[in-house]
């Protein structure tokens, strides 16, 4: 018969204080968890998805999953945009504006009879996006007038410029190539009724800018100069960052991104119309606050944000399955977004009473 021997004193002090130190880690992971706002969001998001789904069968399908990231795309995509506004701490709401007249002269480049290279008419409201973005990072950093005051004034000039321009115009009949390219799908499934349905392009491409959003934001310099320059400005400039730069960027690459929303947008309906997406702000300023981005800047998250503008389409989608009329949508949009302030502030109010230290002499 063998006898095992028994474990030293120190090789079963060593195994306790492994066994603690893993279940103090997972103790913090999870309340690391739950003090930021994408946990609650997607909390939220998963109780809301299951009530529907259960109310409303036709929600919980493949089918409806991918129609939902499609319709996200536009809304996605310029929600990227702004959180990087947001971040470096600007706030500009003329997005949609720019998206308008990037597209409208995009649609005319596409009827028009000079065979324009289709590389051309895809650059084109990606350079318009851009000219129009610089334009606002110019007149913020050199006039020192409020972001949002500059941007309502140029959402206005840009919309008003184009209304009196287009006359009011719709234009459709675009060439084949383009139809194709948003009708289609990366792969696609074909349902018992016969019907075609996949991931589409549109999708990838809101998927592919979420990718470029996060490598910027987490492992670039220029991602970290943004974050410094929205929390503490002077530190910023005193630590020699350019503000100006800075700002030009981020206003020059919410121009670019909503140049591309522009795109997606009229690939999406076939259709151009000068006044389709003015009006379309607060949903995008939705999604990010929702994400948990702070509106004064120096805090934000592009997964907070993915979180913020599913939700927002989620919501959408379930009125219209639910054949709730449309003026609802943003009845329940503001309720979440004044919730969610609401809870925001509650917490930062007991986090605060927590760090505060008492004196008593």
């Amino acid at each position: 018969m063998k006898f095992c021997p028994a474990p030293t004193p120190r090789l079963r002090y060593w195994r306790n204080s492994t066994l603690h130190n893993r279940k103090t880690s997972r103790r913090n992971v999870i309340s690391r968890a739950f003090t930021r706002s994408e946990t609650y969001l997607f909390i939220i998001l998963f109780v809301l998805v299951a009530v529907v789904s259960i109310i409303s069968p036709r929600f919980f399908t493949a089918r409806n999953a991918l129609q939902i990231l499609r319709t996200s795309a536009f809304t996605g995509i310029l929600s990227i945009g702004f959180l990087f506004v947001l971040i470096q701490g600007g706030l500009d709401i003329s997005f949609t504006a720019t998206a308008t007249v990037a597209q409208y002269l995009m649609a005319l480049a596409l009827v028009s009879k000079g065979n324009v290279p289709i590389l051309v008419v895809l650059l084109i409201p990606i350079a318009v996006g851009m000219l129009l973005g610089s334009v606002n990072a110019v007149l913020i950093h050199r006039l020192k007038a409020p972001s949002i005051i500059v941007a309502i004034a140029n959402l206005n000039i840009y919309y008003g410029v184009l209304q009196i321009i287009s006359g009011g115009t719709w234009i459709y009949n675009f060439p084949d190539w383009f139809d194709r390219v948003g009708k289609g799908f990366v792969f696609a499934f074909v349902d018992e009724n016969g019907a075609t349905f996949g991931l589409s392009y549109l999708t990838l491409i809101w998927i592919a800018v979420a990718i470029v959003a996060v490598v910027v934001l987490r492992y670039t310099k220029l991602g970290r100069h943004l974050f410094a320059l929205g929390g503490n400005i002077e530190a910023a400039r005193r630590s020699g960052l350019s503000l100006f730069r800075l700002r030009l960027f981020a206003y020059s690459f919410l121009g670019l991104l909503a140049g591309l929303a522009g795109i997606v947008q009229a690939l999406d309906t076939q259709t151009v119309a000068p006044n389709a997406l003015v009006g379309r702000e607060f949903d995008v300023v939705a999604a990010v606050v929702l994400g948990g981005a702070n509106i004064f800047g120096g805090a934000g998250s592009v997964g907070g944000t993915l979180l913020g503008v599913l939700l927002i389409t989620v919501i959408t989608n379930a009125l219209t399955l639910l054949r709730i009329p449309a003026y609802w949508h943003q009845v329940f949009i503001g309720a979440v977004v004044l919730a969610s302030i609401s809870v925001t502030s509650l917490r930062a109010l007991l986090a605060r009473r927590k760090e505060r230290i008492i004196d008593v002499r």
